[in-house]
């Protein structure tokens, strides 16, 4: 098959997902055709039946804000007619999906049938979504939609409440792509972190409100009173200046660790012990499966999707949101020495339900249905 993905090419969840599908479609022989405005982060060097096609923002003087959704819908357009393509899977509903329906209404318009499928990722609906300016257009556009995905059933059933959707919604969760054999350098690299004696807690994020990242701070702090460990936070944001603050304010300068974007998180996980994750809300919680896929154990709260990938008591614990006293209390029971294997193989065997040769099949076989349909 001929696949369009339309994705933000940033580190956001959605992108980091919408590539690696991509990445993973191309090495079982699918042509796939990113179509984004710059080269996706995860998307790497050249790679056999992979293309990109760039979204260019023309920067006429008449606008305030450039009209990216018709530029979209263009490229759209260009790209089915002239790669032939068979399908269209856009990703994150604002503003891909309107402009696959504008798309897919002008190539109608010349005779030329394509179906596609929105996949919802969270924010989307959560956030943005609820938006009273952006409701009508997002349901609209998940109605219109020839098949709709949902990474997990707190976002299917967050999506039916706060919209009046009549289409199916079929849940297809996130998944982690094959790891790669671990560095040989773990414990070189490690060492230029943490002593052999300390334990290292690690938190990925975009650092925005809805992440809470003073938590993991304040969750560290109090773990630290009782074991000599470190804290590696991963990212960028609107809250960093606050975490620094915060760190300051708590004397934790010394003992925490900002390494801003990184591209390859993998790299960072692995050298830690318990990965945090205590955000007020997650649609699915891609960063702790792709902490527990290598072994990590996950502290998070217990809000959205996070509970159908992080087990309690088996890949981690969950908590309510705010309560940094109980996460704390976790962190501790699982870096108990006979405790923590325990947790780092229940981490990589609950991780392996998400494995990508277990997902990457439902993807396949929507899109076969869709495109024989559409004959």
């Amino acid at each position: 098959m001929k696949i369009g993905i339309v994705l933000y090419p940033t580190f956001g969840g959605s992108g980091v997902v919408a590539t690696e599908l991509g990445k993973a479609l191309a090495s079982k022989g699918h042509e796939v055709h990113f179509i984004t405005y710059s080269q996706p982060v995860r998307l790497g060097s050249f790679r056999e039946n992979i293309f990109y096609h760039e979204v260019s923002i023309t920067d006429y003087p008449l606008f305030d804000f450039q009209p990216y959704e018709t530029q979209l819908a263009s490229k759209m357009v260009d790209v089915v007619k002239y790669e032939k393509l068979d399908i269209l899977h856009v990703h994150y509903a604002i503003p891909h999906a309107s402009a696959a329906y504008m798309a897919k209404q002008i190539l109608l318009a010349e005779g030329i049938k394509i179906p596609f499928v929105t996949t919802l990722h969270g924010t989307d609906i959560t956030l943005v979504g609820k938006d009273p300016s952006f409701e009508p257009v997002i349901t609209f556009c998940i109605n219109h939609s020839d098949a709709v995905t949902a990474v997990s059933e707190s976002l299917k059933k967050d999506t039916l409440n706060h919209f009046k959707v009549s289409s199916n919604i079929e849940v297809i969760p996130n998944f982690v792509p094959p790891i790669s054999p671990k560095d040989s350098s773990k414990s070189y690299i490690r060492s230029k972190y943490a002593n052999q004696d300390q334990t290292i807690l690690c938190h990925v994020s975009n650092f925005r409100p809805v992440k809470r990242t003073e938590d993991v701070i304040r969750i560290f702090s109090i773990v630290r009173h009782q074991r000599d460990c470190k804290l590696i936070l991963v990212g960028d944001g609107p809250d960093r200046y606050a975490c620094e603050r915060l760190c300051r304010e708590l004397k934790l300068c010394d003992d925490v660790i900002f390494l801003g974007k990184v591209r390859d998180t993998a790299h960072v996980l692995e050298i830690a012990d318990v990965f945090l994750l205590p955000s007020k809300t997650e649609s699915f919680g891609l960063a702790a499966l792709e902490a527990m896929s290598l072994g990590v154990p996950v502290v998070s709260s217990n809000t959205g999707g996070i509970p159908e990938v992080n087990r309690h008591g088996v890949s981690g614990y969950v908590a309510k949101v705010g309560d940094i006293e109980q996460m704390a209390n976790y962190v501790l029971e699982i870096i108990e020495p006979k405790n923590i294997l325990g947790f780092k193989q229940g981490a990589m065997e609950t991780a392996n339900k998400f494995s990508l040769e277990k997902v990457l099949p439902h993807y396949e076989n929507l899109y076969i249905k869709l495109v024989q349909k559409n004959k």
